[in-house]
């Protein structure tokens, strides 16, 4: 017995035919990074829609990084890269992060995770260019020391040039993501809790397995580094939620 199923095909809004056709043009090269998109009216014309299909069209384009739209200019085509798509998912990741304890603890495990085998890729990978990047890195943080800010920003380069050898722009870009969630946690604990003088030894001795080509002892060092650094990130909250749990803070 043969049994006829009815299949019912949903009508799709007609700003989503706009931006399947807006987003064709740009995945067929018809549209280049840096080309200006063209006018909401010679739009309308070329789909036969009204303006508001296309400016939601052009919306939907411009939260997925595929264009960058100021006011009273013409939308402008971007170019996507391992960095523009990660800063797509940059605000919601931070809001994520900020509701859930859970979220913190799967970053920070992601994070050694990650940057383990990054260590490996390095000692593997680094040029003696690559080692004085480093080292300079180091010296930087040693001379910032009191200074939250400038040793914060050295330390993140620091771990975002280990991800570089591996010359993988993706690596570079999950690298630079994942430290700047992370900082919103970390960058008043780690220089007001004495612990720099343990980052600096750290640093150093990762720099040392990198020389040596070992990436067994380098990913052991930084799996050791990330360990104890961990705990740094436990009682810190995003500055929106530490005035009113100043008083829970234990380090």
């Amino acid at each position: 017995m043969v049994v006829s199923v009815t299949e019912h095909i949903a009508k799709r809004k007609l700003s989503d035919e706009v931006f399947e056709r807006l987003k064709r043009l740009i995945v067929e090269g018809e549209m280049k990074p840096g080309a200006l998109m063209p006018s909401e009216r010679e739009l309308m014309v070329r789909f036969g829609v009204g303006r508001p299909a296309i400016r939601e069209a052009m919306q939907q384009m411009a939260s997925m990084g595929l264009v960058e739209i100021n006011h009273g200019e013409r939308a402008r085509v971007l170019e996507l890269t391992p960095h523009s798509l990660m800063r797509q998912v940059d605000q919601s990741a931070r809001i994520m992060l900020s509701l859930s304890s859970d979220s913190l603890e799967h970053l920070k495990s992601a994070r050694i995770f990650f940057e383990r085998g990054m260590a490996r890729e390095a000692a593997l990978k680094a040029t003696d260019r690559d080692l004085q990047s480093l080292r300079l890195t180091l010296d930087e943080q040693r001379k910032a020391i009191g200074d939250a800010q400038r040793f914060m920003t050295a330390d993140m380069r620091f771990h975002t040039q280990i991800a570089s050898i591996s010359h993988n722009p993706i690596f570079t870009a999950v690298s630079e993501a994942m430290l700047g969630w992370l900082k919103v946690y970390h960058s008043e604990l780690l220089i007001w809790s004495g612990k720099e003088k343990y980052t600096l030894a750290e640093h150093e001795e990762i720099i040392s397995h990198l020389a040596a080509n070992d990436p067994d002892a380098a990913e052991a060092a930084m799996v050791k580094h990330l360990e104890r650094s961990r705990a740094l990130y436990k009682s810190s909250q995003p500055k929106s939620h530490q005035s009113k749990k100043s008083d829970r803070r234990t380090v």
